[in-house]
């Protein structure tokens, strides 16, 4: 995923470090919670998501959907992690790194939309 994030970025033409480095943590780590802890109710189908990214003048956004069970999360209650514990930081992470982090379980897929303005 990296390298086609990679290659959308350089399409975009543009050299904002920090602006790229918030945007790509945050698609990484709410990637990373999908593959981690997606469970399938149909074992047959397997599990899989798809990634979405899009550029406005305004945003930069990635959508990613994953045809797991509906994910318990309330993203108003999320913190850091203790330093000493080895997880949990994914999620506040990338509410850190955003502008906007959404989450809706719906026609049986999550759906999470990552937003940074530009």
């Amino acid at each position: 995923m990296q390298d086609r994030f990679g290659a959308w970025w350089d399409s975009l033409g543009s050299d904002d470090v920090r602006l790229r480095f918030s945007f790509e943590t945050a698609l990484a780590e709410i990637a990373a919670n999908i593959v981690e802890h997606t469970r399938r109710t149909d074992v047959e189908a397997g599990r899989g998501y798809s990634v979405t990214l899009s550029a406005t003048d305004r945003e930069l956004v990635a959508v990613l959907a994953d045809n797991g069970r509906p994910a318990d999360v309330d993203l108003s209650a999320v913190t850091m992690a203790d330093p000493d514990e080895e997880s949990g930081r994914g999620l506040a992470l990338a509410i850190a790194a955003l502008d906007r982090l959404e989450h809706e379980h719906t026609g049986g897929r999550n759906v999470w939309t990552l937003a940074c303005n530009r």
